[in-house]
């Protein structure tokens, strides 16, 4: 009678653990001009899909049955712009030496028949766990483009 007792337990406390969501505050996402803002990305096992729901705008819903595959890729790239050619003088020649370092996952899914695709950039200190959820939620690994060996 314990057996069948404890057997129950363990299988709606299974149960229970894999219809949770998981959320990630620390993301940025492309808003309706395409410039990236503050976000939140879900993912929504009740729902069944990935919602990424930036702090202003309009958010997004991927269903998990329309994902065809994820992507991950991490960039390095100069910090020179206009911002830092003209502050130059005053300190900006230090930041025009630094690298900014990016963590991106792409999301690439269809709609339809149409193909399609969504970006976000990952934090640093998430985008280990976020690249877990995908594997956990979805199962599907995200494809490591590039020199991604962060990872």
């Amino acid at each position: 009678m314990k057996n069948i007792l404890l057997l129950l337990v363990v299988l709606v406390a299974a149960a229970l653990s894999v219809a949770e969501d998981s959320s990630f505050s620390r993301v940025a996402a492309p808003d309706s001009k395409g410039k990236l803002s503050k976000a939140v990305l879900t993912f929504s096992d009740s729902r069944r899909a990935i919602e990424v729901r930036p702090l202003k705008g309009d958010g997004k819903t991927i269903p998990y049955d329309e994902i065809d595959k994820f992507s991950y890729e991490y960039t390095k790239k100069r910090r020179i712009n206009e911002e830092s050619i003209f502050t130059a003088p005053v300190g900006g020649a230090i930041v025009m030496l630094t690298k900014s370092k990016s963590h991106w996952l792409e999301i690439h899914y269809h709609e339809g028949n149409l193909p399609k695709s969504f970006v976000v950039r990952m934090d640093k200190h998430e985008y280990i766990r976020i690249l877990d959820a995908v594997k956990a939620h979805t199962g599907k690994d995200a494809e490591v483009l590039g020199n991604a060996d962060k990872r």
